[in-house]
């Protein structure tokens, strides 16, 4: 079974808590200039006996006229055929109604994979979805960080996501905060 989610970062920073001297509250100045994008998509994969996996796939974008700003249908279908190598075994995919999800190419390239199952999630329920307490989890590590460039960004990005692969104890935290279990019912009498 594996959630998908997607996330932006831009170079200001989220907004969080750190200490400070009484009356004095520090302010980190972060320069407007500029645009410019870090499109995630994160992807966890689970199943019983296993550990838990994280892959993800991720986009630089500058801003530039024609540019597109998020990730397209082969990005997502890219993550996907990535987690089926990795697992080597048929994928139940749960993720949102975002409009690369649902469009009619998607469904063609879903179509295309035998070994796929998806299933989408009711809209306003993120509290279902794992990858949203990562996100939440790689946006808090990242709030007292100003960064400069765009590159450096999707570095730090890049590393806190790749932190996260080594600790399947806290990717098993994302999934437990669902409230969701891979238990079969009870055989009915």
């Amino acid at each position: 079974m594996c959630f998908e989610d997607e996330a932006g970062f831009t170079r200001r920073p989220p907004k969080g808590r750190t200490w400070g001297r009484r009356g004095s509250a520090p302010v980190v100045r972060v320069s407007g200039r500029g645009s410019g994008r870090v499109s995630v998509a994160g992807l966890l994969a689970m199943r019983p006996g296993s550990r838990t996996r994280l892959c993800h796939r991720l986009r630089r974008h500058t801003g530039r006229k024609g540019e597109r700003r998020g990730l397209s249908e082969r990005d997502y279908i890219g993550l996907i055929d990535g987690i089926h190598h990795l697992v080597k075994g048929p994928i139940v995919l749960l993720w949102d109604r975002l409009n690369t999800h649902v469009s009619h190419a998607m469904r063609d390239l879903i179509g295309a994979r035998d070994w796929l199952t998806v299933f989408i999630l009711p809209a306003y329920s993120p509290e279902l979805n794992a990858v949203e307490y990562l996100w939440a989890h790689v946006k808090r590590t990242l709030a007292t960080i100003a960064t400069v460039a765009l590159d450096r960004l999707a570095t730090l990005v890049r590393n806190r996501l790749k932190r996260l692969q080594y600790r399947p104890d806290i990717l098993d935290g994302f999934l437990t905060g669902t409230g969701l279990s891979l238990d079969l019912p009870p055989p009915s009498p």
